[in-house]
């Protein structure tokens, strides 16, 4: 008996080695990321709709019908009245999944688009996570889960959409533009050609162009760029969708000239205007007024308000040093004027709930006095002089409001109001359940036009250029 006992002693013995090696902390942090992740799966259950990867059906017909020999646009899929409406070089890009069952392609784009939302939100919280002393991947392990489970992205997800994957495209020539601000030097410190290019932030616009090509709303991005000046990124940015363009019709003549003569402008192939998943101002003016069709020139109108204000908002937080908040603002905007924004368009309020939450862990911190600990409040973690916070004070409350407003933007998008009280005209009118059900079914539009209007941005928070007062400041505190 002693001598199996021993043997049992000596076989556990590298085990409790591992086991003492593993940090309490992590293996705590590790049931939070489970806990949250399993809440996350809970909430889409109740909160969410019934998925069949519906749009993903409708792309992968049109593709193998496309591979069968037929035009693209000629499809239309089996009792419904709905086609392909990308551009062809979406069409080009998604002609491989014609080899792969429906489902398996559902789900191959579900996971793509999980990992590039967890790729981005490591690249938008690195900055934050960094001046509060966080650790990036639980931060991101929780962060991704509880995005996936708002009305976005679950119908990104559900319906087999690509707009957590053009938000990637978008988000990373954010990252581009912050690090060739830092004039190069993470190339620098890099070895290899390849990798200096990539650190080096040169190629900041493919993305918008490559997302622009494929989906043409993101070219407000361009006219952004254009707007603040950035004009190595615009031109990269134009001539990415230039070059892709001439190639789609040198590839496939027959379905670009289909797309750009006739079918770009069918619109009609989308929806009707007034239906509820149309959270654009578009789809809310057309609710109000109880109509299927937009009333146009009061659309207009306000579509031109909404895009000076949006652009401009954008342009003042860039130069006030928060590149993200101009990106987001110009992604809100696009969602108000685009005369259809499905729910499953409105990735933007991603970084909006970022933006809130940041903003109310700087008010907070800038509120207790000017000799705080490091790296938070007004000037994006800049120290003042001898080491010393400036002399900034902002009322607690000012914290409060923002986090608040994070929250509740949270929870609207998490619950989607919307859904109870969705109606199809001629059968329902809108306003079959009063003003409070047209409240709830406009609730997420009028949740993107406050946020164009009032979403805050953070003074020097991340400035992504150089020959300005917050980047000469950062230089200088770096030296």
């Amino acid at each position: 008996m002693p001598a199996t006992v021993g043997r049992r002693v000596g076989r556990l013995a590298p085990v409790r080695r591992v086991t003492r090696g593993i940090d309490r902390r992590t293996v705590v942090r590790t049931g939070i990321v489970a806990a949250v992740a399993f809440a996350a799966w809970l909430a889409i259950g109740a909160f969410g709709r019934p998925y069949n990867f519906f749009d993903m059906k409708i792309y992968h017909g049109a593709v193998v019908w496309w591979a069968s020999g037929h035009e693209l646009y000629e499809f239309i899929a089996p009792g419904t009245t709905l086609g392909f409406t990308y551009p062809p070089f979406g069409g080009l890009v998604m002609l491989p999944m014609a080899h792969l069952p429906v489902e398996l392609a559902g789900t191959v784009n579900a996971l793509a688009s999980i990992a590039a939302l967890a790729i981005v939100l490591a690249g938008l919280l690195r900055p934050i996570v960094d001046r509060l002393g966080w650790p990036l991947w639980y931060t991101v392990a929780i962060a991704t889960p509880l995005a996936v489970a708002i009305e976005p992205a679950r119908e990104t997800l559900g319906y087999g959409q690509v707009n957590l994957l053009l938000f990637a495209l978008i988000m990373a020539d954010l990252i581009g533009l912050r690090w060739r601000s830092r004039r190069g030097a993470d190339a620098a410190e890099t070895d290899g050609p390849l990798l200096r290019f990539v650190y080096s932030g040169a190629w900041a616009g493919v993305g918008i162009g490559l997302a622009t090509a494929v989906k043409l709303t993101p070219a407000l991005f361009i006219v952004y760029l254009m707007i603040t000046r950035q004009w190595r990124a615009a031109a990269t940015a134009v001539g990415t969708v230039v070059a892709v363009t001439i190639g789609s019709f040198a590839v496939v003549g027959t379905e670009s000239r289909a797309y750009f003569g006739g079918v770009l402008w069918q619109t009609e192939r989308v929806g009707a205007a007034d239906m509820t998943p149309n959270q654009s101002l578009a789809g809310l003016l057309a609710r109000l007024y109880d109509s299927i069709e937009t009333p146009g020139l009061l659309w207009l109108s306000f579509a031109v308000l909404m895009l000076a204000l949006g652009l401009s908002r954008a342009a003042n937080a860039r130069a006030d040093g928060d590149e993200l908040t101009a990106f987001t603002l110009v992604g809100l905007t696009t969602n108000v004027i685009s005369p259809i924004s499905w729910t499953h368009h409105l990735v933007w309020v991603i970084p909006a709930i970022i933006v809130l939450a940041d903003a109310a862990v700087r008010r907070r911190d800038a509120s207790r006095g000017p000799a705080q600990r490091s790296g938070q409040g007004q000037y994006g973690g800049l120290p003042g002089v001898n080491g010393l916070r400036p002399p900034i004070w902002y009322p607690t409350l000012t914290g409060l409001r923002h986090g608040v407003a994070a929250v509740g933007l949270y929870l609207l998008f998490l619950v989607s109001p919307i859904w109870p009280y969705e109606h199809q005209l001629p059968e329902v009118s809108h306003y079959q359940d009063g003003l409070f059900g047209a409240l709830m079914e406009n609730s997420l539009a009028l949740a993107l036009i406050v946020l164009v209007a009032a979403l805050p941005w953070r003074p020097g928070a991340e400035p992504a250029f150089y020959g300005d007062r917050v980047s000469r400041q950062a230089a200088l505190a770096r030296r």
